[in-house]
């Protein structure tokens, strides 16, 4: 499936004429099927990531409230071996963070040789959020947007790949899933009544998002708007991006540092 329509690389963003429900032309089945292979061989793309530990991805998750980012993270990491992924949640910066820049708890988090690393929000937070509330002026979000790709060029540099998904849904889908969460009882403690003020601001979110993406993003470090409301297709697209980002590394297993050819399966007890 190609994907690329979806890829965002420092043009001008226009979420609106980004649809927020896709299923590739594909039934349920053939989906679910394309999800299972693609899992499988990003498992073993890792494997190789990890054995080498030269380089290592950073998966930056950033949506609208109940858009699925803990979701898309429990079926990406299904298949992947814990030892080689680091999944960091970024919510209020405590009064630790605070009394630093704001990228330092984000620095701290990213991913270490032989790693993928995910991102569930992230140093966005502070060009999103921060934006719609004013709580810092303008010129400060511009530079901000400079110090967000120095930083990606730097991790970059070192080894690390960055792609970065939006997951976009729309208002009413969102609506919705607030009152499943309200529906089921094991699902009450995600609902926040916070995030209904919040949702009165989805205008001002999405251009926020719009000039973030616009801003940050170039061809090292793409965005993508994922039609996230149907999650076979969300999954599918996702793990198909971090698969073809694995495949261009080109990750070796490293030579074994012995002479393999003294040591079969049988002479060794």
């Amino acid at each position: 499936m190609d994907f690329s329509k979806y890829k965002l690389i420092g043009q001008s963003v226009d979420l609106g004429e980004f649809s927020t429900h896709e299923t590739g032309g594909e039934s349920e089945k053939e989906l679910k099927k394309i999800r299972e292979k693609l899992w499988e061989d990003v498992a073993e793309l890792q494997e190789a990531l990890y054995a080498e530990s030269k380089q290592s991805v950073l998966v930056v998750l950033q949506a609208m409230d109940a858009a699925g980012k803990d979701s898309t993270i429990e079926k990406l990491t299904r298949n992947l071996n814990a030892q080689g992924c680091k999944v960091h949640s970024f919510k209020s910066p405590t009064k630790l963070e605070k009394a630093h820049d704001f990228l330092w708890r984000v620095h701290a988090c990213s991913p270490q040789a032989g790693e993928i690393g995910i991102f569930n929000r992230s140093h966005y937070e502070d060009v999103l959020i921060v934006k719609v509330h004013n709580w810092v002026d303008q010129d400060e979000i511009i530079r901000r947007y400079q110090h967000i790709n120095n930083f990606e060029s730097l991790i970059a540099d070192r080894g690390t790949k960055v792609v970065k998904f939006m997951l976009n849904i729309s208002p009413e889908y969102q609506l919705s899933r607030f009152k499943s969460r309200l529906e089921r009882a094991e699902k009450n403690w995600k609902f926040n009544p916070g995030d209904l003020d919040e949702r009165k601001l989805w205008p001002d979110y999405m251009s926020a998002f719009e000039d973030a993406m616009q801003n940050c993003a170039s061809e090292a470090s793409p965005w993508y708007v994922v039609p996230a409301q149907d999650r076979l297709f969300r999954d599918v697209m996702i793990a198909s991006v971090l698969k073809d980002t694995l495949e261009s590394m080109k990750c070796e297993y490293p030579e074994p540092e012995f002479d393999v050819s003294e040591f079969t399966a049988d002479s060794i007890s």
